[in-house]
């Protein structure tokens, strides 16, 4: 009887090429993120998309593969916080928003979820970054809330003066519109680059299909 291993199928050897590479670059992404100085908003725009790609094209077991190829890279490299932070909210945006295009679901569920994700993953961070640094980073986000409430009271010129609830409930909403305007980001990215390499999204709602039509690539 041999015992000789069977020889990998060519779909299974791209299987896992494709999946170390997109995880390594996600890894690298992640580190660029974190230690550069500079092109931090580019880096999260591309931080789900590598993830997501490889879900597009090699299914969701392989792209949940490199996601823990990823997280387990970090871990190894960045410590046993840092590296799972990846995870939220880019990690779960990415196989989300896999999932969702694999299956060609309307960009409203795909979105309106990823928002959710979005900022429960935001959330997440602040608070284990608060517990490493010791520090309330949630203070920074109340305090830009307070500064927009107080410009609206004096442009509306409204009698009142905003209390506790106020200011954090405006804190809040700024994280939420931040998640809209990114998650839509990555929507649009992915319908320009996903064609170009053999896997495409679904189409935008009639309503979106102006704002993305124009690709600027």
């Amino acid at each position: 009887m041999s015992l000789d291993p069977q020889p990998l199928s060519r779909q299974q050897a791209l299987r896992l090429v494709e999946g170390a590479y997109l995880a390594a670059t996600t890894g690298l992404i992640w580190l660029a993120l974190y230690y550069l100085p500079v092109g931090g908003a580019l880096f999260r725009l591309a931080l789900p998309l590598p993830l997501t790609l490889l879900q597009l094209r090699r299914g969701g077991r392989s792209g949940a593969e490199g996601l823990l190829l990823a997280v387990l890279l970090l871990t190894a490299l960045m410590g046993p916080v840092r590296g799972p932070l990846l995870l939220f909210p880019y990690g779960l945006l990415a196989l989300w928003l896999g999932w969702c295009w694999c299956r060609g679901w309307s960009w409203w569920l795909s979105w309106s979820m990823g928002v959710v994700l979005g900022t429960f993953g935001f959330l997440v961070r602040v608070v284990v970054l608060s517990l490493l640094v010791g520090e309330n980073l949630w203070v920074v986000i109340t305090r830009a809330g307070a500064g927009i409430l107080d410009r609206l009271i004096a442009v509306l010129h409204l009698p009142i003066t905003p209390d506790l609830t106020q200011v954090q409930v405006m804190a809040f909403l700024l994280v939420v519109v931040q998640e809209v305007i990114y998650v839509l980001s990555l929507h649009a990215l992915a319908f320009w680059i996903f064609p170009r390499l053999r896997s495409p999204i679904p189409e935008p709602p009639p309503l979106l299909h102006a704002l993305v039509a124009l690709d600027p690539l």
